[in-house]
């Protein structure tokens, strides 16, 4: 239809739709006489925007307010069938896929693993049509699409950079391959940025304009959110913070083709069972057996094992010294603190963050202890001092980011009832 005119009625309606729809999603089922009081509507025109809503498939009746004095009130949700999105979280070992409902909540998922010589289009038709039919839907019945890949997909280029890791992603025509193989719009995100839109909007950074996420999982990276709003940078590598120089680390050149640098070298996962081994801590306990033995798909090394041996290792020492955080385990949380902390220096020293958010497996599993240390280090070496949160978004982080993502954008479109 013709878009709205300022000052029309029709104009009104769509801002009154929006203003409910916007309400029925933050609050759950409502009543008229509740939607009518949080929106300053009279009871006639909120009956009449809901029997809108209800004729154009946005909201559905869900029962009675039964148990309070009075009549019972008829209630009014957001119909999660009104739309879905899907997301995929693709890393060189797998790619997570998921669909959610416009309420947010997912009603499908699947996981591929990587396939030795399988080309990036045919691994991602395949996971999100899993994905899609453990939902009940078809492809079609997407709105959109988010996908994560580690690095960024330089928008003069369309190619793949800062991730020569990932196999199969770096053809020139692949992004128009995906356009002719997916029937969806399709938009592609840095993982580590979608983990910081996770958090912006589910958790730990929450009301924050200004923000920093430093990740740490299989690499070291961050996600800078400036004035509300994700700096991506010319090329889409701001953040790739691995690449950084830093003291400590003898200088890394041709960073690209060596895929890493010198924060990199000097903070990653790599380095923690050598700080373990320096310090006399055991950095592989003996495994459990029999009975105790975790097994399973679920089990730290099985085939859906959340992250790979090195990843599991180091949160297994991080997560002991957190919770003895005395002798060597203090030392060994001392001493990550610090070289994290040596490059998390310089995002302090030229963005001033209001807030850092600590994010990825290896990063929170030395909880509150590696925080503090971590807190107490830069405020050694950069002359701001913003205040360190543990991510809140703890599964699947990346993942849920696209699927946020995704369901912004379709919010926008389907809230607007003036199209």
């Amino acid at each position: 239809m013709p878009a709205a005119t300022p000052g029309t009625p029709s104009l009104l309606r769509a801002m009154n739709d929006r203003a409910a729809l916007e309400l029925l999603l933050a609050h759950g089922p409502l009543s008229r006489t509740r939607i009518g009081h949080l929106t300053g509507l009279s009871k006639p025109t909120a009956s009449q925007l809901l029997a809108r809503l209800e004729d154009a498939g946005l909201v559905v009746a869900t029962g009675t307010d039964g148990g309070r004095p009075g009549p019972s009130a008829q209630l009014y949700a957001l119909n999660p069938r009104a739309a879905h999105v899907g997301g995929l979280d693709v890393t060189p070992e797998r790619i997570l896929a998921a669909v959610a409902d416009l309420t947010g909540a997912v009603v499908g998922s699947f996981e591929l693993p990587y396939t030795e010589g399988a080309g990036a289009v045919d691994q991602v038709t395949e996971a999100l049509g899993e994905a899609v039919k453990a939902a009940g839907l078809q492809r079609s019945d997407l709105h959109r699409l988010v996908i994560a890949t580690p690095g960024a997909f330089d928008p003069q280029t369309g190619r793949l950079r800062y991730a020569s890791h990932l196999p199969g992603w770096h053809s020139p025509t692949l992004l128009d391959e995906l356009a002719a193989a997916l029937p969806m719009p399709v938009e592609y995100e840095n993982d580590v940025n979608l983990a910081a839109i996770a958090e912006q909007r589910l958790g730990a950074a929450r009301g924050h304009e200004d923000f920093v996420l430093l990740w740490n999982e299989e690499g070291l990276g961050a996600a800078l959110v400036l004035g509300g709003r994700l700096h991506r940078g010319w090329t889409g590598g701001a953040g790739e913070v691995g690449f950084l120089p830093v003291p400590g680390h003898p200088l890394v050149r041709q960073v690209t083709r060596a895929n890493t640098g010198g924060y990199q070298e000097l903070a990653g996962v790599q380095v923690l069972p050598r700080l373990a081994a320096e310090l006399g801590i055991e950095t592989a306990p003996d495994a459990p057996h029999g009975a105790d033995a975790p097994n399973g798909p679920d089990a730290p090394h099985g085939p859906h094992a959340p992250h790979g041996p090195l990843v599991a290792e180091a949160v297994a020492l991080l997560r002991r010294a957190a919770a003895e955080p005395e002798g060597p385990y203090l030392r060994f949380l001392q001493s990550y603190a610090t070289v994290l902390a040596t490059g998390l220096a310089s995002l302090v020293a030229v963005l001033d963050p209001e807030v850092v958010v600590l994010s990825g497996a290896v990063i929170t599993a030395g909880g509150d202890p590696l925080r503090a240390l971590l807190e107490a280090e830069l405020g050694e070496l950069a002359p701001a001092r913003p205040r360190l949160v543990t991510g809140q978004v703890r599964e699947r982080p990346v993942l849920r980011g696209a699927l946020e993502s995704a369901l912004a954008a379709t919010r926008e479109e389907v809230f607007d009832t003036s199209r």
